[in-house]
């Protein structure tokens, strides 16, 4: 276990509950919600306070309720029921520019993927905070999302073992704890006494301020903004990097030199600030391969790996896998490819790597001439979980009309000391 882990297991823990998608179930008292997360935490060693934010439209919750929570030191937050996501979204960014790692979070929502899995897998890929989830009755899947563990929501709620009596928790005048709040998020209004809160939520003005301003629905993908090629960090500046290069997805153009590929992509890296070591891997069914283009590219160091189209892909998933673990952060990765670099193949596995590693990841394509606006708008889609994408073809440096486009002219621009 790293240093990073060990730290994580008694640092501060943060959890988002949507109320809506996980209630409590009916009869069940509200004052063991924050123990039975607590229990669950601490059968997986995490000891660290934990603070707790249950989001709904409070005026729907019965007042038991909002006081065994309170009671408790849950914090209540109301939002519209079709605000809820975006809210609790708004708040966990804001949270994590706060609260810097070792530090751990929880969401109990049934509305993790989407926008929102994307977006969170970028921020985690950046600075990795130990996730958790939990849902009501059908577990996500397909998430591109590293976490820690996951639970049923009423799995979590079960009643604890026998000699399992948790902590008890300091009590203040009224029933409420001292750090029990009361959040309206559409007025931006907040306070410690139920009654309060209540008569609040019931008032004329906060029902005009929800009808003249509701809360947004949307939400609000910050990773939207970020650009796609990133300048170096000085920790990654001159870290290693691996480039895993898909040849069957992004061939050697007809008549291109290829002892100028590993030049062209170590120029691109320099570039953003990347100057550490590159080692650059060719997969291919390299019997397919021309030898003039083997000679070529292994005389600049590029290494090969020869493998079968039944297994093309998985095995440059196993190496990228295998690099990762071999070398934590900070490095760089670079993934030359059409297929992996899809959400509806192996991207998944690529993501959560990266954010079990911390580790940088450049996602690059060779497009066919002509098809830069094809290009521009599946680069987007990608763009959401790798860190970021150069076209092969600028890399590369190909003049204008590449590739020739006859047979006289493929002679033509045959590389010098080589046959075709």
């Amino acid at each position: 276990m790293s240093g990073n882990d060990e730290a994580a297991e008694t640092s501060k823990i943060e959890v988002w509950w949507d109320m809506k998608d996980c209630p409590i179930p009916e009869a069940y008292d509200a004052c063991r919600v924050r123990p039975s997360i607590e229990r669950a935490f601490r059968k997986r060693g995490y000891t660290g306070p934990v603070s707790i934010t249950a989001y709904g439209d409070q005026k729907q919750t019965p007042c038991h309720v909002l006081g065994g929570l309170s009671s408790t030191g849950v914090a209540i937050a109301h939002t519209s029921s079709d605000s809820t996501r975006s809210v609790m979204y708004r708040d966990m960014v804001e949270w994590r520019a706060q609260n810097p790692p070792p530090a751990n979070t929880m969401i109990i929502s049934d509305q993790v993927e989407g926008d929102l899995c994307w977006d969170l897998a970028r921020l985690q890929q950046r600075t990795r905070y130990h996730l958790f989830l939990a849902y009501s009755s059908k577990r996500c899947t397909g998430l591109f999302l590293h976490y820690e563990g996951n639970w049923r929501w009423e799995q979590l709620l079960e009643k604890e073992e026998e000699g399992g009596t948790p902590p008890p928790r300091p009590l203040v005048a009224g029933g409420l704890s001292s750090d029990a709040m009361f959040y309206c998020k559409s007025c931006n209004f907040n306070c410690q006494n139920l009654d309060k809160f209540r008569n609040h939520l019931s008032s004329y003005n906060h029902g005009l301020e929800e009808a003249i301003s509701p809360l947004d629905t949307r939400l609000n993908c910050v990773t939207k903004t970020w650009a796609r090629n990133y300048p170096a960090t000085p920790e990654h500046a001159t870290a290693e990097i691996l480039v895993l290069w898909d040849m069957l997805d992004c061939p050697i153009p007809e008549g291109y030199d290829a002892r100028r590929v590993r030049p062209s992509l170590e120029k691109a890296f320099k570039k953003l600030g990347y100057s550490g070591p590159v080692s650059i891997t060719a997969f291919a069914d390299q019997k397919e391969t021309p030898d003039h283009l083997l000679l070529a590219l292994s005389s600049t160091g590029v290494d090969f790996a020869h493998i079968l189209p039944s297994v093309h892909y998985s095995r440059m998933i196993t190496e990228f896998e295998e690099w990762a673990e071999d070398n934590p952060a900070p490095a760089t990765i670079m993934i030359i490819s059409d297929e992996l670099a899809s959400k509806n193949s192996h991207s998944s596995l690529v993501c959560t790597q990266l954010q079990r590693s911390l580790s940088k990841c450049q996602s690059c394509l060779l497009l066919q001439s002509g098809s830069g606006k094809a290009y521009l708008q599946f680069q987007r889609q990608k763009d959401k979980f790798f860190r970021s994408a150069v076209e092969v073809k600028q890399l590369l440096n190909l003049p204008v009309g590449y590739p020739p486009k006859t047979k006289r002219m493929r002679e033509d621009s045959t590389p010098e000391g080589f046959s075709p």
